[in-house]
């Protein structure tokens, strides 16, 4: 809103506020705002959690070590929403539709986290969510994002086609051609891949975010170099001149969600300030599905979902390991692969420290989203 204000309202009468229509600026100013804000209300929220008696449940099978940590405040995952969406809204130009699909991703998810952990935590019911009804939902909400960028395709505002890393030339499309010709009143079926792989994406990175919230300041630590490198990926798509030396798909609209992963940015470093070791806050579902939420829709809109992977390499890997271990102890006759799963857990199993295991997954983490950059030019 600031934007409209001070730039699109402004400006003429006042020259010197022309620096608002530069993305850096605004990108950086809504970095910092995200980061005031965290860092100022986090203490309000935290003293608040512990009057509502939030406290996070430890599960018995877990660390012993984790045990200490019951009783915590959680669900501090809306003190991150709040630090993104804010100064998303106020630094953004909010005529740009794909900042509004960011923004419904972000709250839609973290709505989900926030059911789950109202009943887990609030309703005393450990369970939370019952998975068949997590993942409706999360689906139902992705399917709504997809909806959302098919009405924009429509409109000549946004490609369904893929961008393949290390690959120049392919570009397949998402949409199924065949159908309109064959079967002309199913014609609306042609989006059905489309709707189909922004459900699996965005299901995907939820909960390979949420699966990596399990040591302090873990996830969100992994989140801010994932948010920093989508944010790169964004300006380069949305700049003419950085997409075509790139050979990128340009889309001068999308350069926008610079200024939404600046926000998650600073929300995030904003936030690791009261998670790091020892933690006063834990995110809980609303901040871990919220972040995946945003994390996955932007990289849906930028068409770097194959790069995904990459850029968020630690949530894949925490991911794979719970996935590897469950049919592991089903197909195997009870064998597991490795001590305890997600994978942060079985390190600690070795006999590494806590805060050993959270600073090398931040190295990981780093090293993932550079060679994801490095990618750009190796085509």
């Amino acid at each position: 809103m600031l934007y409209w204000l001070l730039y699109e309202k402004l400006y003429p009468f006042f020259h010197p506020f022309r620096v608002f229509r530069y993305l850096t600026f605004r990108t950086a100013f809504a970095s910092g705002t995200a980061l005031l804000i965290a860092l100022f209300i986090g203490p309000w929220v935290i003293q608040k959690l512990r009057e509502f008696q939030i406290g996070q449940f430890i599960r018995e099978d877990g660390p012993q070590s984790h045990l200490k940590k019951s009783g915590t405040p959680t669900m501090g995952g809306v003190l991150i929403v709040i630090a993104i969406l804010l100064p998303t809204v106020l630094w953004s130009d909010p005529s740009n539709p794909f900042i509004w699909i960011a923004v419904f991703s972000t709250l839609a998810y973290g709505a989900i986290g926030f059911a789950d952990d109202y009943i887990k935590v609030v309703q005393r019911r450990n369970l939370g969510l019952t998975v068949r009804a997590k993942l409706l939902w999360q689906g139902l909400a992705a399917a709504l994002v997809a909806i959302a960028l098919v009405v924009m395709q429509q409109f000549k505002m946004f490609s369904t086609q893929l961008t393949v890393p290390f690959i120049k030339q392919w570009h397949p499309d998402l949409l199924w051609h065949r159908w309109p010709a064959t079967v002309p009143h199913l014609g609306f079926l042609v989006f059905l891949p489309f709707i189909l792989w922004v459900i699996v994406v965005l299901i995907g990175s939820t909960n390979a975010v949420n699966l990596t919230d399990g040591l302090d300041g873990l996830a969100i630590g992994c989140t801010t170099i994932t948010a920093a490198a989508l944010a790169v990926l964004t300006y380069v798509s949305g700049h003419v001149v950085f997409a075509d030396y790139l050979e990128l798909q340009h889309m001068p609209m999308v350069g926008e969600l610079t200024v939404f992963c600046g926000s998650m940015v600073g929300a995030s470093i904003g936030f690791l300030w009261y998670n790091a070791h020892p933690a006063e806050i834990f995110m809980g579902d609303v901040g871990s599905l919220a972040l995946g939420g945003a994390i996955g829709t932007v990289a849906i809109i930028i068409r770097q979902e194959l790069l995904l992977p990459l850029i968020g390499g630690i949530f894949v890997l925490e991911a794979v390991s719970v996935i590897l271990q469950v049919g592991s102890y089903k197909l195997r006759n009870k064998k597991r692969i490795f001590k305890m799963a997600p994978l942060h857990h079985h390190f600690e199993q070795l006999g590494w420290s806590e805060s050993k295991v959270i600073v090398r997954f931040w190295i990981g983490a780093l090293v993932f989203a550079l060679f994801a950059l490095t990618t750009l030019k190796l085509r």
